[in-house]
């Protein structure tokens, strides 16, 4: 009988790609793919370490699915369960110890590993698996070329470059991701070529703070293929590039760091048609003094000018952002700060993040600067009617207007209601 896996994805773009390369993998062995847990033999956890509340995901689901293993042995079939992602690989001692019974401890850079791990637990028993660094001398173990099973045939997420060497003292990410690894220009560019022959019109570029893609590479790596040596900043160089490639109609990008953001980026955008006209740009605080604590490395003002400059140049640029509310040691006046710039820059949309503490993370150790909880929370509130508010003028401003988009599906929430 063939067997069936479930992936549970939590978290980000990053995640969500690495778990159809998880699926490909898995598909690739022979298995399909289970329309639930009950149909599976192998549930995959791809977890998230980014807030408080993803060890509850992660514990939450374990404990339902060791009965759910349980009843497998009753039922005479093997089930196993994996547990793969950053939360994974930071809290790679913990997993199996809380939960025994987990047969795979999979970490960020071992997702070509996953058969052959499954494959262990299955005849000698359970494993943790956790590579530090990602393994880079054979780039076939990017991710992006490993198999794929993709959930829209129209879509394709294309790996640039993986880890973050930015502080930000709130992140966990730099240490589950490893350092920045950019990945060959040509390799790049390749990879679109062949997802556009196979029909896919729209890419999305990923990496943890894509706008710093290049610097790691060599002089060599800079001539990306040409004769002429690339000089100029390679983000720039590859949206040019991947815009260019026969059959690719939208190319979008996640994510960005407002302190690399530089002109010739934004005069990619604006010069290249198949680059949509998106600049998710995180601000995270308004205040000169936060950002600082943050270890952001840019100011509110010079953000602000980075928005006007993009607006100038892109038409009709949408601009969305991440906002954290109550960072350790966040005064009033430090958010009032924050809902100026925040109504300044009217922005189309926002993701709004009441300040979480990460275990392992320089803000975690700022305890007796936490702000109350209420606080917090009214901040959020407080927030929330400023970027609604501006959510709504843009909305507005397109009442009328004829726009060209993309119906995904219909929304999960309102089956009366298409999202795109």
């Amino acid at each position: 009988m063939t067997r069936k896996y479930v992936v549970r994805t939590f978290g980000c773009q990053m995640n969500a790609h690495d778990s159809e390369r998880i699926s490909g993998l898995l598909e690739q062995d022979g298995m399909e793919r289970a329309e639930s847990e009950d149909d599976a033999d192998l549930v995959v956890l791809n977890t998230c370490c980014i807030r408080e509340n993803a060890d509850e995901k992660l514990y939450g689901s374990l404990g339902w699915l060791k009965p759910w293993k349980e009843k497998g042995i009753e039922l005479g079939r093997e089930r196993q369960i994996m547990v793969a992602g950053c939360l994974a690989q930071k809290d790679k001692d913990q997993v199996r110890k809380r939960a025994p019974y987990v047969d795979v401890v999979m970490g960020t850079h071992n997702v070509h590993r996953a058969i052959d791990l499954l494959e262990h637990a299955s005849m000698r028993g359970g494993i943790t698996e956790i590579f530090d660094e990602a393994v880079i001398d054979d780039h076939a173990l990017f991710p992006s070329a490993l198999p794929v099973r993709r959930e829209r045939s129209y879509n394709a997420w294309v790996t640039i470059q993986i880890g973050c060497d930015n502080t930000c003292t709130y992140c966990i990410v730099p240490s589950v991701r490893g350092k920045e690894i950019s990945r060959p220009f040509s390799d790049i560019v390749d990879e679109v070529a062949a997802l556009a022959r196979d029909g896919v019109t729209e890419i999305s570029l990923l990496g943890q703070n894509v706008n710093s893609y290049g610097r790691d590479l060599s002089l060599d790596a800079r001539r990306a293929g040409d004769t002429e040596i690339k000089l100029r900043p390679q983000f720039a160089e590859l949206l040019r590039a991947v815009g260019a490639v026969d059959g690719i109609r939208r190319v979008r990008y996640v994510s960005p760091h407002p302190k690399d953001m530089n002109l010739e980026t934004l005069m990619a955008m604006a010069e290249t048609p198949a680059v949509c006209e998106h600049l998710h740009y995180p601000l995270q605080s308004g205040s000169d003094r936060v950002l600082t604590l943050m270890h952001r490395g840019y100011t509110a003002q010079k953000y602000l000018e980075k928005i006007a400059q993009a607006r100038s140049l892109i038409t009709d640029a949408a601009v969305t952002t991440d906002i954290i509310v109550g960072f350790p040691g966040e005064t009033e006046a430090d958010f009032v700060q924050s809902l100026e710039v925040a109504a300044e820059a009217q922005f189309d949309s926002a993701y709004l993040f009441i300040f979480s503490p990460r275990e392992g993370t320089e803000a975690a150790k700022m305890a007796e600067h936490f702000i109350a909880p209420e606080v917090m929370s009214s901040r959020y509130d407080r927030m929330k009617v400023v970027l609604d508010h501006s959510a709504i003028i843009k909305h507005e401003a397109r009442i009328g207007r004829i726009e060209e988009v993309i119906v995904e599906g219909r929304n999960k929430r309102d089956a009366d209601a298409f999202t795109g």
